[in-house]
């Protein structure tokens, strides 16, 4: 896919990974539609990037909404790039401190945010990408977002894992589904990123997380997870892979 005056949408696009993502974009010419919640920084992130972006507030578990959102992408042009950045996690036990069940609601909140907002995007971006032209054979690309958590989730994990395996195990399945009508599907399982959260850690904690990555030995750069994606939007024969973005990582089980 040629990205030079290419629609494309991000969602998460305010900050973060979605926002390193559209950065990308729209240095390779693409016009970018930044999608987050209504009270993210994502009219600031779409300013700051200037008149090659848009910010579409939307919660992308909001069926109506997102695909409101995905409509501003689609009037630029025809929607023919997505990248599904949105997703959250919350710690959980299969049994708390005291014995007693894990919180059946905080299992259902990630499963909702990262797995039911992934088949969205999948399934409302392709929508719009169907009705698209061919060109070079293809009438565009989803990129999801999985972790490395999906094949070594942690101890707290087990929500968030679940969920980004559901991304990772709908990957093939989507990208054989939508292949009747030119749309490639893939996703990225990211490692430890140096996102605005991690940020926020103490030094030692964060030199710990660095010394745990085999090669290179540092947490991953937001601006490669973007031109990662950027790469599988323009790359026209990938399609159906999960991809590890994690210096060969492999998490220990706390």
């Amino acid at each position: 896919m040629e990205l030079e005056g290419t629609s494309t949408a991000v969602t998460g696009g305010a900050s973060g990974l979605g926002l390193a993502t559209a950065r990308r974009l729209v240095d390779a010419g693409a016009q970018v539609t930044l999608i987050d919640l209504p009270n993210s920084d994502g009219e600031a992130a779409a300013k700051e990037l200037g008149s090659a972006a848009q910010f579409a507030p939307a919660d992308v578990t909001d069926s109506e909404q997102f695909a409101a959102a995905l409509d501003v992408a689609d009037d630029r042009g025809g929607l023919r790039g997505l990248v599904h950045c949105a997703g959250a996690g919350r710690r959980m036990r299969i049994l708390d401190s005291d014995g007693k069940a894990g919180s059946v609601e905080d299992f259902e909140f990630v499963i909702r945010l990262n797995l039911v907002g992934s088949f969205n995007a999948l399934r409302l971006g392709a929508e719009r990408m169907a009705r698209q032209e061919e060109i070079d054979g293809e009438r565009g690309a989803v990129v999801l977002t999985a972790s490395v958590a999906a094949f070594e989730g942690q101890i707290g994990q087990i929500n968030y894992t679940a969920s980004k395996a559901g991304i990772v195990g709908m990957t093939v399945t989507a990208a054989r589904d939508l292949a009747s009508r030119n749309i490639r599907v893939c996703t990225i399982a990211p490692g430890i990123m140096d996102t605005p959260l991690l940020a926020r850690l103490r030094d030692d904690v964060r030199a710990s997380l660095e010394k745990s990555v085999p090669n290179p030995s540092r947490l991953g750069k937001p601006s490669e997870f973007g031109q990662l994606a950027c790469q599988i939007l323009e790359n026209g024969y990938l399609n159906g892979e999960t991809i590890r973005l994690d210096g060969a990582i492999r998490m220990a089980p706390r």
